[in-house]
């Protein structure tokens, strides 16, 4: 997948966040979908509703990207525990934009995506660069955070409209967002695209992908999906997450011992 290289790897290792790898998308992706199926949960099947959700989740967001700020080095299981708290907040605050609020998929994904482009846009006036290997410092680490939850959201809608309002279906969808990162993945082995622009549009559309895979599995049959229960399948999700952070923890600890 998209790896920027903007830095070298010994400044890399003084960034906030992980290193931009196949595994790293590999863990969005599953963070994502965790994100979908969790917020769903909640909101749904625990009868809450997506205000009270939303209200929860973004507590738990908040409380994890302050401790995401004070920690002096980049934190793993910190750092992955703030994206799902991203994700789940984004579910449920997109769906109640988009149906409490009455906006709709496109009047939201039109909203939002302006936030996400407003958001780069101050981000990279204020501090020069939005590029990921460059959230080492406070003011930095808001804009990257604001960034994520507007994408966030902004995805949830994406995939909500593609699979309901252009008809698509959860598998359409699925292959829809697949399709597009293939071709971000392209640009990024075969053109000289901004990497940190790549980036972003890889970490946007991993976004709609986890929803649409997530709605996919615990969506009713008669609804094209795959009727799983949502706790069953956030407990999945939750544990495929551990395992790659774990795994992604030996790996560098192994390239950390090679670089000695």
């Amino acid at each position: 997948m998209i790896a920027t290289n903007d830095t070298a790897y010994s400044k890399e290792l003084l960034s906030k966040v992980p290193q931009i790898t196949a595994l790293f998308w590999l863990t969005k992706i599953f963070a994502t979908t965790f994100g979908e199926t969790a917020g769903d949960a909640v909101s749904m099947s625990m009868n809450l509703g997506y205000l009270v959700s939303t209200f929860i989740f973004a507590v738990i967001f908040i409380a994890l990207v302050i401790a995401q700020i004070r920690a002096k080095t980049y934190q793993p299981f910190l750092y992955w525990a703030t994206i799902i708290a991203s994700t789940t907040v984004g579910t449920t605050l997109a769906d109640f934009v988009d149906r409490s609020l009455g906006i709709g998929y496109v009047g939201g994904s039109t909203l939002l995506l302006s936030l996400v482009l407003i958001s780069l846009f101050i981000w990279h006036k204020s501090e020069g660069s939005i590029s990921p290997h460059a959230v080492n410092y406070p003011s930095a680490e808001l804009f990257y955070w604001l960034t994520i939850t507007f994408s966030q959201t902004l995805g949830t809608a994406l995939g909500d409209w593609s699979a309901d309002s252009a008809g698509l279906g959860y598998t359409g969808g699925i292959a829809l967002f697949s399709g597009l990162i293939l071709f971000i993945l392209a640009l990024y082995r075969f053109s000289s695209v901004s990497r940190t622009l790549l980036f972003w549009a890889a970490f946007v559309l991993t976004r709609p992908l986890g929803a649409v895979v997530g709605d996919f599995l615990d969506k009713p049959i008669s609804s094209g999906g795959l009727d799983l229960s949502r706790f069953a399948a956030s407990a999945v999700l939750l544990v495929a997450i551990v395992l790659c952070v774990i795994w992604a923890k030996a790996r560098d600890k192994n390239v950390g011992s090679v670089s000695l």
